[in-house]
């Protein structure tokens, strides 16, 4: 074996933290496509009145993205599978993960047919413009014996367009492709100009045209058509629908509030305080869509007419209200193009959303056992869950294929996954309101207590309306419920079969989530290999059960400011596994808990971690060399089950002793359960003096100074002559000075030699420790 220092860093986790506001342009770039199509899918099912259901969904998306932030205050990685594995087990799990994948399928083809469908009308209307002012060429226009406009058809043109767009966002995520919080943020900036000018010109072309509201969403102004009854058509309940036919249209209105899922996902990244942040983005989510959806939705319906609305424009209602505004007609043309640009970034841009968060859905799933670790091997070449992506791919073309471009088609099967993903996760956090008593962040308001027990009314509220619309869809959106159940199914199958056979290789059911990482393998341990700044703070972790030394570490540290290493050390030697080459080298299981769970904690705290194990034979040696070479200020470790916090700075500070020239001065944290730390310092610094010390140093400083010759005299003069002396004295007298000694330690009470303020000790570390029991300090080279 090789005598170099090996390390292994696992370095594919280390996650940059990111503003509520880049969250929420995350979430609208996913959420905010469903406004370039939800109208014109719900007008077609339910008539006119369409866009004040579309308003009372994106008011009820108020409540159901509450009830999204108290499940994320709950568990930081959050979402439908691990909410409802944890309310309801592991076969509801299943079933809600499984109508999940059937929303995050869906949402690639419904945006890439609903951007094909703005560019083909675009075109379309470009070739006509064209053609009446005799700009085309006789070959598109027939000639003068057989006139006629040459049209690209919608659908298929769409299709088509959809296809090559999922292609290539297959080919970059095969390739691994950059998640960024800018790239969402710039898109969404450039979608917030374009939504000012629609409102701000919407509202003006009202008040000059004279527009009516649509009509009242009554019994008698919704009109379904015969594919919105779906199995009640023909039926003798249809004529009396009443409030079931509200129901009927708010379901076939509610995939405008698709996308709620991405902020489960996201909140993992979200950056410290978490939760506050939450919060905040949660609210600009939901007045961004209220407004954007709701108010295009309102706009369409009331300045284009009937005809073209319900014609031509059905499928790119904002490219037709961009034409039938108030103005000049090259100002409408111009603004239809930015409309249409604007709609291929954010609509071609859920592709990739969609793409990214089928995968992440799946990942989490295959972690928890439920697929086998085939589908997670990665690509030989970009070390990506290809497999998966793979998966996704196939049926979103398959899809776009089977529907050739119908995105009314698209558009009813949409609804069943939406709808049934929010049921599943309302009906586990109303579980876990009784099932887990514990504190929360956050809870869905109103709730109202009766003696000891609180009524949670508001969850209780958003679950029924959700279950009553799930189950109104099952009888109207039949190819919803044909596709959907057939689809959930399949998936259900599929996890059951693969859940079952790892149960057998892996005994899973003592198995807990563990992340994969992504491992570097370095010859030497230094700041550059792990990338972090000099002056960190190391933890070291070695039970993932009891990670309270590194919830101490980061509940006191800014790691915008320091960086933070947690440390694992693999012993080796006699009695220790062999160390392999790096092509063979194994994560092992427990280190791969340790981790997971340390890159969980550091996500509830919305802060960056790095991630290192070391192999070493002699565990003490390991942390301060690993220390001195990465250059920190700090070493922080859980209190020992075998040792002492004493015996535990003794052997560290044995271990610094060893260290060769240059090294330096560390301070050495030992944090127990209760989160009460001590502080030892290791090398040469400057000693913490009781207030007694204090008080003789400044008498003596007051009696000397009554001399007129040292007028000048400093309290540091007293100090550094004192020792002075002390070290003459000492290589004269050296008995009688440790026998005196002695007896002064033998005669000082124990609690004395404590410091009298231990924050004040702690600041140069850049946190403090308010609270914390006084502390010993040990300087370990006036060890003998």
């Amino acid at each position: 074996m090789s005598d170099r220092v090996r390390l292994v860093v696992a370095s594919s986790v280390m996650l940059t933290f990111i503003s509520f506001w880049r969250a929420a342009a995350i979430v609208l770039n996913d959420l905010g496509s469903s406004a370039f199509y939800a109208g014109g899918i719900a007008e077609q099912a339910v008539g006119k009145a369409a866009p004040w259901f579309i308003l009372g969904v994106m008011l009820f998306s108020f409540a159901v993205r509450a009830v999204y932030v108290e499940s994320c205050s709950m568990f930081t990685r959050g979402g439908v599978y691990r909410v409802v594995k944890e309310a309801l087990g592991g076969t509801f799990a299943k079933l809600s993960v499984s109508a999940l994948m059937f929303d995050y399928i869906l949402t690639g083809p419904i945006s890439g047919v609903s951007a094909g469908q703005y560019i083909t009308g675009l075109l379309n209307e470009m070739i006509t413009v064209s053609a009446n002012h005799g700009w085309l060429p006789p070959v598109l226009t027939g000639g003068p014996h057989h006139p006629y406009i040459f049209q690209f058809d919608m659908n298929h043109t769409s299709a088509i367009f959809a296809a090559a767009v999922t292609i290539y966002y297959w080919w970059e995520n095969t390739k691994g492709i950059e998640e960024s919080s800018e790239k969402a943020m710039k898109v969404m900036q450039i979608t917030t100009v374009m939504v000012v000018i629609l409102l701000a010109w919407g509202v003006y072309s009202v008040y000059v045209q004279g527009a009516h509201l649509p009509p009242p969403p009554t019994a008698g102004n919704m009109h379904f058509s015969e594919d919105a009854l779906g199995f009640l058509k023909g039926t003798k309940f249809v004529p009396i629908l009443g409030l079931f036919g509200v129901l009927m249209a708010f379901g076939h209105s509610v995939l405008a509030m698709s996308g709620e899922e991405s902020l489960a996902q996201v909140n993992r990244e979200i950056e410290h305080p978490k939760l506050k942040n939450l919060k905040r983005a949660a609210i600009v989510i939901a007045i961004y869509s209220f407004v954007f959806t709701g108010g295009a939705t309102l706009l369409a319906s009331m300045l284009i007419p009937d005809g073209p609305r319900t014609h031509i424009y059905q499928d790119n209602l904002i490219a037709g209200l961009a034409m039938y505004m108030t103005g000049p007609e090259v100002l409408k043309i111009g603004f239809r193009i930015f409309v249409v640009i604007v709609g291929f970034l954010i609509l071609s841009g859920a592709i990739n959303t969609s793409m990214i968060g089928s995968t992440g859905v799946l990942m989490r799933v295959a972690e928890d056992g439920v697929l086998t670790d085939w589908f997670r091997k990665p690509h030989k070449r970009f070390g990506t869950s290809y497999r998966i992506v793979n998966l996704v791919f196939f049926m979103q073309m398959f899809t776009i294929i089977v529907t050739r471009g119908d995105v009314i088609m698209l558009g009813e099967a949409y609804a069943f996954g939406v709808i049934w993903s929010f049921t599943f996760n309302s009906l586990a956090m109303l579980v876990l309101r009784w099932k887990y008593k514990g504190e929360r962040g956050w809870k869905v308001p109103p709730n109202i207590r009766i003696g000891k027990t609180e009524v949670p009314v508001g969850l209780a509220s958003v679950f029924l309306v959700l279950l009553t619309t799930a189950i109104v869809n099952l009888f109207t959106k039949s190819v919803a419920t044909v596709s959907g159940i057939i689809f959930a199914a399949a998936f259900f199958i599929i996890f059951s079969i693969s859940e079952k056979r790892n149960a057998k290789q892996h005994a899973l059911n003592a198995r807990q989530m563990k992340e994969h990482f992504q491992l570097d393998h370095e010859d030497v341990v230094n700041r550059e290999t792990v990338g972090v700044r000099p002056g960190g703070t190391m933890v070291t972790m070695r039970d993932a059960a009891n990670p309270f030394a590194l919830k101490w570490a980061l509940s006191r540290t800014d790691t915008d400011e320091q960086d933070v290493v947690v440390l694992t050390v693999r012993m080796m030697g006699a009695g220790g596994p062999e160390f392999l080459g790096p092509e063979d080298q194994i994560f092992s299981e427990h280190e791969q808990m340790v981790f997971t769970k340390a890159i969980s904690v550091a996500e509830s705290f919305g802060k960056k971690v790095s991630l290192l194990v070391v192999p070493a034979g002699d565990i003490f040696a390991a942390l301060i060399q690993t220390a001195n070479s990465l250059e920190v200020d700090s070493v922080v470790s859980g209190l020992s089950t075998k040792m002492s916090p004493e015996e535990q700075a003794f052997h560290i500070g044995q271990a610094w002793e060893s260290l060769p020239e240059p090294k330096r001065q560390l301070n050495f944290y030992v944090i127990n359960p209760s989160g009460e730390s001590k502080v030892y310092y290791l090398g040469p610094h400057a000693p913490s003096l009781r207030p007694d010390d204090v008080q003789l140093v400044h008498r003596l400083w007051l009696n000397l100074r009554r001399d007129p010759s040292v007028q000048d005299l400093h309290h540091s003069d007293i100090i550094t002559y004192a020792l002075t002396r002390l070290a003459s004295q000492y290589a004269r007298e050296k008995q009688e000075i440790i026998k005196d000694l002695r007896g002064y330690k033998a005669s000082d009470a124990p609690s004395s030699r404590m410091l009298a303020n231990p924050d004040s000790a702690l600041s140069g570390v850049g946190y403090a420790a308010p609270g914390t029991p006084r502390q010993r300090s040990i300087d370990n080279s006036d060890r003998e």
